[in-house]
């Protein structure tokens, strides 16, 4: 009978095994057309949130990208490539007109270590857009987990 001796210890591990796997998840990236990143939400409230990922998980989009890269670090320091816009993180507002006008549209923006990017996607997310992602860490954590930064003349 289940739940009795080493058998029954053995569904329960089971059951937690695979509980553990649904909650967190295979591990693999999601595309640029899926919804879940694989990355850490962060709240802004009202049940509106961004998305903070990993270097190494958005370089793997970037391999299928086809969402727009905003920079909004100032000033230039550098960048990604494949970046297609450069937005200082407090003029997000007063730029809104060079963002997609389809709020659903995947959106994905870095600084150089962090908190500008973290000023930049909840404002973004109060804009209305539903697809924020942010690069934890930012250009410095990009470079730290081996990856390079282009640097052009601006």
């Amino acid at each position: 009978m289940p739940g009795r001796g080493w058998e029954g210890r053995r569904l329960v591990l089971a059951a937690v095994g695979m509980a553990v796997v649904m909650l967190l998840g295979t591990g693999g990236v999601a595309g640029a057309g899926e919804r879940d990143p694989g990355g850490r939400k962060v709240s802004v409230g009202a049940g509106r949130s961004y998305t903070n990922v990993s270097p190494a998980t958005l370089a793997r989009l970037l391999e299928r990208k086809s969402f727009p890269l905003i920079n909004v670090h100032i000033p230039y320091a550098g960048e990604i490539a494949g970046t297609d816009l450069f937005l200082p993180f407090n003029e997000v507002e007063a730029n809104a007109r060079k963002l997609p006008a389809d709020k659903s549209a995947r959106l994905v923006v870095y600084c150089l270590s962090g908190p500008m990017s973290d000023i930049a996607a909840p404002a973004l997310v109060t804009l209305g857009y539903t697809d924020v992602w942010n690069l934890d860490g930012g250009m410095v954590a990009w470079t730290e987990a081996g990856y390079r930064l282009q640097r052009k003349r601006r």
